[in-house]
């Protein structure tokens, strides 16, 4: 226990680095899941996020939780690969939309069909209950965190 922790603060410390250690076998496992297409797991979040409705890259990068600037270093190799184009935003002339070509939907739909196999064997061994637990917990810490500024310095 570090001593300028409290308990709540050392259980906190505890689930980050447990959350953390997730995000990496996460980033892993998407990598591994989406080789098959040719794509990694950012590309593949990314290719996710197109098909889920037209958005710009600023759009996508909040709905991931990433940069603009690093949904569009993917968008833009995306694009030079064929799986998205940029289409014009009637609301907005600069910020183009994200669509997937029908090459992108077809790598989409390759990874999606393997992470359905994959999901569903860890959902059987976590289980469903459990599972939608561990999804509020980690909701309210990122509401928290995303409310609470950084001690400065």
């Amino acid at each position: 226990m570090n001593p300028d922790r409290t308990p709540a603060g050392d259980a906190f410390a505890t689930f980050a680095i447990s959350v953390l250690r997730l995000a990496g076998h996460l980033q892993t496992a998407g990598d591994a899941l989406a080789k098959p297409a040719g794509q990694t797991s950012a590309r593949w979040q990314v290719l996710a996020a197109a098909d889920h409705a037209p958005m710009t890259v600023a759009d996508a990068g909040r709905a991931l939780g990433m940069s603009r600037q690093g949904v569009q270093r993917v968008a833009d190799l995306l694009e030079k690969d064929g799986l998205i184009t940029y289409a014009d935003n009637p609301a907005h002339q600069r910020a183009k939309l994200m669509a997937l070509t029908e090459s992108g939907k077809a790598a989409l739909e390759t990874i999606q069909a393997r992470q359905a196999v994959w999901a569903n064997a860890l959902g059987e061994i976590l289980g469903k209950k459990e599972i939608a637990s561990a999804t509020q917990i980690v909701t309210a810490a990122l509401q928290a965190i995303e409310k609470q500024s950084l001690p400065e310095g």
